[in-house]
């Protein structure tokens, strides 16, 4: 029996590869600095088939011990056929039939699908989400991105693109976006965008958003200032979520999500006072439980699920 599968989760920073037993657990890890191939994805395709052929290695693995591949990417993916079609926040990308090249480099089944669908199914079915029927799982970082699981299924829509949270419009007009909208969530919730306005007000253009964490814990009233703006625009953000969607559970990941602690309590007030009544009752908002590991473990769930699908 094949125990275990390699996950892979392409962010525009970095991209972090693990290999996962049976039961969910990281038994070896590699990482690579995304940015290093900027407008070189050939190299960083090359890079990535390296850097798996090293994990099966270093277990003394062969390519049959391993069920599957998945990757999850930041942008839109069409899981079904296995191409990539656009990844606003790495250059290059457009249009790639990634599933059929990694396929051919390694003999091992490979699946694709946006990297907050791979995230959601981990904390779908090893953290915060266990148990949930309906919930939406959103990441806060480089980009904003959401995942949904609708009636005990993940939820890609029509064209697999569902859950582009970080691309719906908080206002009728505003900043020009990286996918050729204006106005995005993203743009005001994004790192980009906080650490923009980090600089501004603490008058220093090398501040990281760890460090605003750290002086707001330390009672800095500006830092904690920071914090609850940006939670007054995720919970924004949130309530035509709710509206629509009528969640039991939201639950919030990536490195901003580590504020939790500054957000959590605002944007649940936003919510409250902003959503329908009756959905925002019933709606509870979490941190996500499995960090950074969110997307190497939900490629497990990727991998098993579309097999189990064939």
């Amino acid at each position: 029996m094949k125990h275990y599968t390699i996950g892979v989760d392409v962010g525009g920073t970095n991209i972090k590869l693990g290999l996962v037993d049976r039961s969910g657990v990281i038994v070896a890890r590699a990482f690579l600095d995304t940015k290093s191939f900027y407008k070189r994805k050939t190299k960083l395709i090359d890079e990535i088939v390296g850097a798996i052929r090293d994990l099966i290695d270093e277990k003394k693995l062969v390519s049959k011990d391993i069920l599957g591949i998945g990757l999850g990417l930041p942008g839109l993916i069409d899981s079904k056929r296995g191409i990539v079609n656009f990844l606003p926040n790495v250059p290059g990308w457009k249009n790639v039939p990634l599933k059929s090249i990694i396929q051919k480099k390694l003999y091992i089944p490979t699946f694709i699908d946006n990297d907050v669908n791979v995230i959601t199914l981990g904390e779908w079915k090893f953290g915060a989400g266990k148990g949930y029927k309906n919930l939406m799982c959103m990441t806060l970082g480089t980009g904003v991105g959401g995942g949904l699981i609708l009636n005990g299924s993940l939820y890609r829509g029509e064209g697999f693109v569902a859950g582009e949270l970080g691309h719906m419009p908080l206002n009728e007009k505003g900043p020009d976006c990286n996918c050729g909208g204006s106005a995005c969530f993203e743009y005001y919730v994004g790192n980009g965008c906080l650490l923009k306005k980090a600089a501004k007000i603490f008058k220093r253009k090398d501040i990281q958003l760890p460090e605003v964490f750290r002086l707001a814990k330390h009672g800095n009233v500006r830092a904690i200032r920071f914090w609850e703006e940006t939670a007054v625009h995720i919970g924004n953000g949130l309530v035509g979520v709710v509206n629509l969607l009528n969640l039991r559970l939201i639950v919030i990941g990536g490195g901003v999500s580590n504020n939790f602690q500054f957000l959590g309590k605002t944007i649940n007030a936003v919510i409250r006072r902003r959503a329908m009544r009756v959905q925002s009752k019933m709606v509870k908002i979490v941190r996500a439980k499995l960090g950074d590991d969110a997307g190497i473990i939900g490629a497990q769930v990727l991998v098993k699920e579309a097999i189990r699908e064939r």
